[in-house]
């Protein structure tokens, strides 16, 4: 295995072959250019122009269909990773369903994906009533499979599987119920990622027999179902990363792939540098074709420097000579000081512990990203009240909150699933006064602190009556008291007579969504207000007041 310091000197030391390689592109320039505008491929230039535009921070909700051949096996996230990790459950169970991956691939899984059961404008329908105001489709996973009609990559959805354009499709249909509509993109990260289809088993009767990456070549497919395709295009090509002989206990495979291809990288791949190159071209046509309002990057700030910086500076271009005005988002993660501002936030299964000053998103998903059958068999989704808590938090603080709704390999949702949206259809919908073009007021809420950590963290604590989050529009600040008092009572300190934060006037109290008035008495200590005697709904409760 290299050590630290000569995969150091290697990266080093290939930085001349890179800067060569880029020179003697594959691509014609013209195809590589980007649209002219105010943008130009520079994080200051970046910075100088992007401001995420009102419609988002007015839309506050979307549902996302995290969806691709992944979901086949209904094993849940990162299959096409674990299953060729000897050790891992998701391998055992490979083996013991497909067979052995030296024989039987994840691009066998890709092909088996025939998305039978799909009903896109059905399903568009219960996300609108859920209240999304915009919706996410998945347009390529580390996978490295394009769920679109791409022209430079042949592994794609409308040749192999479903063999249908997965992203023009919920385009159309997002578009036709009046939803933004956005895609994301995961797959520059495939070239380290899928390093693991290269490796074999370190025991066993099958050990050191590599799997069907490091064999398989465009000649093999003659007289079957992926004859004219190469395989190594799919699995982005065996590097450095891939683990070398003589790595021999299921322990040190797995020390291998943490310290290697499991490591988050986001600079173009020392050793196949038109991976890079591939993954602009494939992204520019997913703009153009599309037209996405919002875009996804599964990466810490923007993937492959220039590329990144290049590709998105088109899409805002384009917006601009769509629009007369940049109305594109992009959403990225932990932005370096130097960076803040050239997209908007986005903060994985978290939050923020405050009101930010610029929009941002949450993005979180109610099981698995990717579908995963247990996680329904044992009714183990996220519930209506907790994603409803979620959401009233994260609007709080000037954020959104796009969420992922599991879909099946066949392209249905289950019954728990239909189940929550319609719960969530019972009280998104009917409390959007408070939601939709809302601006967080002067403290985003009161009660005991919540335990959030960082990224990838969704601690969370039962909610009291004490648990209160604000909103507000013009005059009116809309206080959501997250549980019901156990003496009927609510108390908001934050508006108190002569607080700090307290309105100069308080004219009346009502409680959503039908204006019922309610009484309630100012004190120097609190306002408190008199609740109804039965509560409205199972989640959450809105009190309007008008100021």
């Amino acid at each position: 295995m290299l050590s630290h310091l000569s995969r150091r000197r290697f990266l080093q030391g290939s930085a001349a072959t890179v800067a060569a390689a880029r020179a003697a592109s594959m691509w014609p320039q013209s195809a590589m250019r980007i649209a002219s505008g105010p943008f130009q491929p520079t994080w200051d230039s970046l910075k100088a122009h992007y401001k995420t535009p009102d419609w988002f921070r007015d839309a506050k909700f979307g549902i996302w269909a995290h969806w691709s051949a992944q979901c086949v096996p209904e094993q849940g996230d990162w299959y096409a990773r674990k299953m060729y990790m000897q050790g891992d459950p998701t391998y055992e169970w490979h083996v013991k369903h497909y067979g052995h991956p030296t024989k039987f691939g994840f691009m066998e899984i890709d092909n088996l994906w025939k998305a039978e059961k799909w009903q896109p404008e059905q399903m568009m329908q219960l996300y609108q009533a859920a209240g999304a105001k915009y919706f996410f489709a998945l347009a390529n996973h580390h996978d490295n499979f394009d769920n679109y009609a791409s022209t430079y990559h042949p592994w794609n959805s409308t040749r192999i599987g479903p063999k249908r354009d997965i992203i023009g499709t919920w385009e159309k249909v997002a578009r036709a119920h009046g939803m933004k509509f956005g895609v994301s993109n995961h797959s520059s990260h495939a070239w380290h990622w899928f390093q693991v289809a290269y490796g074999y088993d370190a025991v066993g009767p099958l050990a050191n027999q590599r799997y069907d990456a490091a064999t398989l070549t465009k000649a093999d497919g003659k007289g079957k179902w992926w004859e004219g395709l190469d395989p190594q295009a799919l699995y982005a090509g065996r590097t450095d990363l891939a683990m070398p002989d003589g790595v021999n206990t299921i322990a040190a495979q797995n020390a291998w792939h943490k310290d290697h291809d499991g490591k988050w990288h986001e600079e173009d791949p020392p050793q196949n540098p038109h991976f890079s190159e591939l993954w602009f071209l494939r992204c520019k046509e997913l703009f153009d074709k599309y037209n996405p309002d919002l875009v996804y990057f599964d990466d810490e700030e923007l993937p492959f420097g220039d590329k990144g910086l290049s590709v998105t500076a088109h899409l805002y271009n384009t917006s601009v000579a769509r629009h007369g005005s940049q109305q594109a988002v992009v959403f990225a993660k932990k932005p370096g000081p130097n960076h803040m501002g050239g997209f908007t936030l986005d903060i994985e299964r978290s939050r923020s512990t405050e009101i930010l000053a610029e929009p941002w998103q949450t993005d979180t998903c109610i099981g698995d990203w990717h579908y995963k059958r247990s996680i329904f068999e044992q009714h183990k989704y996220k519930t209506a009240d907790t994603v409803i808590a979620l959401l009233i938090d994260v609007i709080s603080k000037n954020g959104n909150l796009l969420l992922s709704v599991p879909v099946r390999g066949d392209g249905s949702l289950d019954e728990d699933e239909h189940a929550f949206l319609q719960q969530l259809a019972s009280w998104v919908p009917v409390h959007g006064e408070a939601i939709y073009g809302t601006r967080p007021w002067k403290v985003f809420g009161e009660g005991p602190p919540e335990p959030i950590e960082k990224n990838f963290s969704e601690k969370t604590r039962p909610h009291t009556a004490e648990d209160i989050r604000f909103t507000a529009k013009g005059n009116v600040v809309y206080a959501f008291v997250l549980a019901w008092p156990t003496d009927g009572k609510v108390r908001i300190k934050s508006m108190r007579r002569g607080g700090e934060h307290t309105p100069s006037s308080i004219h009346r109290v009502e409680m959503l969504p039908n204006a019922a008035q309610l009484k309630w008495t100012q004190t120097a200590d609190t306002l408190e207000v008199t609740m109804p005697a039965d509560k409205p709904n199972p989640y959450a409760y809105v009190l309007r007041i008008t100021t």
